[in-house]
């Protein structure tokens, strides 16, 4: 048995845990801390539904367990981070043009077909709306958080088709500017221009109205709630 207890974060990318994980490491040092990479969205792979997201979440955490040798009471929390991609959005915000690939803006998308991607939001609303109401995966405490439009709108302040490779040049020195400084951090995903205010439901209720899915927000701030 591991001697600390496990914190789990499931994030959609590397550049995710490259951005967040020093900073999670060091205010969460009295435990283990591990991060799951699912490499694109865990909502969306595998033409996955609300019927088995929650199985499917939990063969990510066996994973864990199996790697690193854990047992199933090492684990005191699952925390999974995920970009909100304007899933809540009227389908009338859904532009159909003439894109390679889908382009977000604070007040629309840009889609080579709007009826694709509205189906898309509705399979992944359905999923998070199941995930948010989900207080515990095989026993262990779970809380989803909430990324809008994505992590980089959030961290960076601009809503851009970002490379991958900009997206580990940006999270390697986002990571560098808050190594040790774990307070100032908070501080800034407390800031009121990002941080939506009110309980875990209330800001999920938040995120699903009008076009606020994609404006720059987040509930990341209540894991250090």
């Amino acid at each position: 048995m591991s001697e600390k207890k496990v914190v789990v974060f499931i994030v959609e990318g590397p550049s995710d845990e490259a951005a967040l994980g020093t900073i999670m490491k060091e205010y969460f040092s009295s435990n283990e801390v591990q991060f799951v990479v699912v490499h694109g969205d865990i909502t969306l792979k595998d033409y996955i539904s609300s019927a088995d997201i929650l199985k499917k979440i939990n063969e990510q955490i066996e994973g864990v367990k199996i790697r690193y040798r854990y047992n199933q009471d090492d684990f005191i929390k699952i925390i999974h981070i995920v970009d909100m991609d304007g899933v809540y959005i009227s389908d009338t915000d859904i532009i159909e043009t003439d894109v390679e690939k889908i382009q977000y803006y604070e007040d629309h998308i840009d889609a080579k077909c709007a009826s694709l991607i509205a189906e898309r939001n509705k399979r992944k609303g359905d999923i998070l709306y199941k995930l948010r109401k989900t207080g515990t995966i095989n026993g262990i405490p779970y809380r989803i958080y909430f990324n809008s439009c994505n992590l980089e709108h959030v961290l960076y302040g601009e809503l851009k088709e970002y490379s991958d490779e900009e997206k580990q040049i940006l999270s390697d020195d986002f990571a560098d500017r808050y190594d040790g400084k774990v307070g100032e951090f908070i501080e800034f995903i407390f800031s009121s221009n990002i941080a939506v205010q009110g309980t875990y439901q209330k800001n999920w209720n938040y995120i699903e109205k009008d076009l606020n899915s994609l404006k720059r927000h987040t509930n990341m701030h209540l894991i250090f709630g």
